[in-house]
């Protein structure tokens, strides 16, 4: 099962919900939920606010702009808040970076440096994920912050004794990583199954 998968049927059976504010991924958070039957009873709404002016409509204070730049947690921290807030819903996802471009708009952060924050409105606590992206196309990119976000997910608690990746890795860049990352963390693929 795959982790977006996991994440669904989680938020079903708990009853929860998510929405996302997306700059730099402009939708892919919420295409890649979507992309799962049963979506539409947990994410709630999703925004892309690629310019600061759709930020501050959502709720981002300008000051914090200002002050941290659109490339911060701080940022982040409010643009998860902020749409948990706006649409009611358990969890909000917040995204914002800069992927292989000068931003003349926003002259903070660093090239290919992603912020990406989930906030849970239950315990009002804000979980950050800071990720490098590789200077590649930006497809690539993407692509790289999604084996970010799977090998977070790979390091949690209830991975520790072993897991499953069903229809992960779907091309040789993605095996090579994965092999890579078990190296890394020593783990080792006990069984593959096709």
């Amino acid at each position: 099962m795959m982790i977006e998968t996991k994440v669904v049927n989680k938020l079903i059976e708990s009853k929860e919900t998510i929405s996302s504010m997306e700059s730099c991924t402009a939708g892919y958070f919420a295409t890649t939920i979507t992309n799962v039957d049963g979506s539409s009873n947990v994410l709630k709404f999703s925004a892309i606010t690629y310019s600061n002016e759709y930020k501050i409509k959502m709720g981002v204070k300008e000051e914090t702009i200002n002050k941290y730049s659109v490339y911060s947690f701080e940022v982040t921290h409010e643009m998860s808040e902020c749409i948990s807030n706006y649409t009611s819903s358990t969890y909000g996802i917040g995204i914002s970076g800069k992927i292989n471009r000068y931003d003349e708009f926003n002259p903070g952060g660093s090239n290919n440096e992603i912020y990406a924050t989930i906030y849970n409105s239950k315990n009002n606590e804000f979980t950050d994920i800071k990720i490098i992206a590789p200077n590649k196309p930006r497809k690539e990119c993407k692509k790289f912050i999604v084996n970010k976000v799977l090998e977070k997910r790979l390091m949690e608690e209830d991975c520790k004794e072993g897991f499953i990746l069903d229809g992960y890795p779907r091309n040789l860049m993605q095996a090579n990583y994965l092999d890579e990352f078990l190296k890394e963390i020593n783990h080792e693929a006990n069984y593959v199954i096709f």
